[in-house]
């Protein structure tokens, strides 16, 4: 079963947020991701998230192959050390776009369970229908479904969204949060007055989209922020631990690793969490939902 020791769960490398394309990946950051993530299992989070196509080109399961090397020479506890998760993911392209085919992954999974080598299994990007289908479907052959993993943050909480939650909830599922901070738009780094600031590429367009009408939800994390000797990320990170969710936020150095560990060990006041959901609800632009969602 996938666990978690602590509130949140980490994405450790930039390769498992979008390689060099978005996250500005090379291969020389790698000994200081070796020590973030010995940090990080040393400081009790031990589920990571990767999947085989996360890099590009050569970099083709990078992530992958970064966190079995990382873990060969972790220099802790092995008893520490084997109570890590490792959450992977497979995209079956072109059948996953084809609903005729779904079942065959499924059995798929079914399988690999079957044959020991998952713990448990889960979905990502699954709409609240299809997870309930899946759900009934592995319960009849007694394969446990952990979790689902879906665009969720205070952005990305639509009536889809928690419609896939009210779906976890009937289920018994863990709604694992991915992109928690919004691609970097919660954490108050980036001003459209200062262009500089602002990433290239594609996400660049979308900040441009969003950041216009962000700014009375951002002012009200910076205050909640301050009144509780946090971040804005922090903020962020902890009202989707307070949704019931499991935040995987990334982590490509030390600096935002220990940042995103300031997240765990306190939670928002109810307060707190409606008046930044009013405020989210108030943003004329939030996030587009990944198109590979289901319904």
């Amino acid at each position: 079963m996938v666990r978690c020791r602590g509130y949140a769960a980490a994405v450790l490398l930039p390769t498992a947020r979008g390689n060099k394309l978005l996250w500005g990946y090379s291969e020389d950051m790698d000994p200081e991701l070796q020590e973030v993530f010995n940090m990080l299992v040393s400081s009790g989070i031990n589920l990571y998230d990767t999947a085989d196509s996360y890099g590009t080109g050569k970099l083709e399961g990078r992530s992958e192959q970064l966190l079995g090397r990382f873990l060969d020479e972790y220099p802790g506890s092995p008893a520490v050390r084997d109570d890590v998760r490792i959450a992977t993911k497979l995209a079956a392209y072109p059948w996953r776009l084809t609903p005729k085919q779904e079942r065959l992954m499924w059995d798929g999974l079914v399988a690999i369970y079957e044959e020991g080598l998952v713990d448990a299994v889960g979905v990502s990007n699954y709409g609240p229908k299809q997870l309930q289908k899946i759900g009934q479907y592995l319960d009849k052959r007694g394969v446990p479904l952990a979790a689902v993993q879906v665009q969720y943050s205070l952005l990305s909480r639509g009536s889809d969204q928690m419609a896939v939650k009210a779906a976890c909830d009937d289920l018994g599922v863990a709604l694992i949060a991915y992109s928690p901070l919004a691609l970097g738009m919660l954490t108050g780094k980036y001003s459209l007055d200062d262009p500089s600031s602002l990433p290239g590429g594609p996400r660049g367009l979308v900040f441009r989209q969003v950041l216009p009408g962000l700014a009375p939800l951002l002012d009200l994390m910076g205050q909640i922020a301050k009144r509780r000797g946090k971040t804005l990320s922090q903020v962020a990170i902890n009202w989707a631990i307070c949704q019931g969710a499991v935040p995987i936020p990334g982590a490509k150095d030390m600096a935002q690793a220990k940042e995103n560990l300031g997240a765990l060990g306190w939670r928002l006041s109810d307060g707190e969490v409606r008046a930044l959901n009013e405020a989210a609800d108030r943003v004329p632009k939030a996030m587009v939902q990944n198109v590979f969602q289901t319904q």
